[in-house]
C-alpha cells in the first residue's frame, strides 16, 4: 500500500484534509514531529470529517526515527527543486511519499542525502508551491494509478436514483 509521509506539518486544515484523502484509498499516514499543532484540534477533525477515526496514524519524533522504523523503505521525497518530475517516476505498491511543511518543505539536510528520489509537480517559475494537501493528492493518485488502483473498484452508483 503507498504511504504518505508528513515531515513536521504545520496546519491542521491541510493534514485533516490528507487524513481524509488517506483513509479514501487505504493509505496509512505517517507525520514526524513536531507538528505545528495537536491531533486533538477541531479544525483537523473538521477537516477530515468522520474519516479520522478510520486512518492509520503513526507518528515520529524526527526523521531519523522514521528511517531507524522502515530500513530498506522507498521514499519519495516531493519537493520544488527535485530535477525529476513525479510523472516520470516508477511508484511501487508499497513506496512512501514524503512532503514537508508548508512553510519551508522538506530541509535540504535530508533532501541532499536522496537526491535520486526526489521528485517535483511541474509549475510555473513564479509560483513558490502548491497547497500541501493538492500536492499529497496529486502525487497519491498517481501512484495509485501506476498500481491499478488497488482495492478500488467501487462502480460509482446513484444515491437516490439509477443509472439507465
Amino acid at each position: 500500500m503507498i504511504q504518505i509521509v508528513l515531515h513536521q506539518p504545520e496546519i491542521p486544515q491541510n493534514t485533516g484534509n490528507i487524513g481524509r484523502t488517506c483513509a479514501a484509498v487505504g493509505a496509512p499516514l505517517h507525520l514526524i514531529e513536531p507538528l505545528g499543532f495537536s491531533l486533538s484540534e477541531k479544525q483537523l477533525k473538521r477537516a477530515g470529517m468522520d474519516y479520522w477515526e478510520k486512518l492509520e496514524v503513526r507518528r515520529y519524533v524526527n526523521f531519523a526515527e522514521f528511517e531507524a522504523k522502515h530500513p530498506g523503505a522507498r521514499v519519495w521525497m516531493a519537493t520544488t527543486k527535485a530535477h525529476a518530475v513525479y510523472s516520470d517516476v516508477s511508484f511501487g505498491p508499497d513506496d512512501y511519499i514524503m512532503f514537508g511543511k508548508e512553510s519551508a518543505g522538506i530541509p535540504e539536510e535530508i533532501l541532499v542525502e536522496h537526491e535520486e528520489s526526489c521528485i517535483r509537480i511541474p509549475m510555473l517559475d513564479q509560483i513558490r508551491s502548491l497547497n500541501l494537501s493538492n500536492a499529497v493528492s496529486i502525487l497519491l493518485y498517481e501512484a495509485l494509478r501506476q498500481n491499478g488502483f488497488p482495492g478500488l473498484g467501487r462502480s460509482g452508483e446513484l444515491h437516490r436514483l439509477q443509472w439507465r
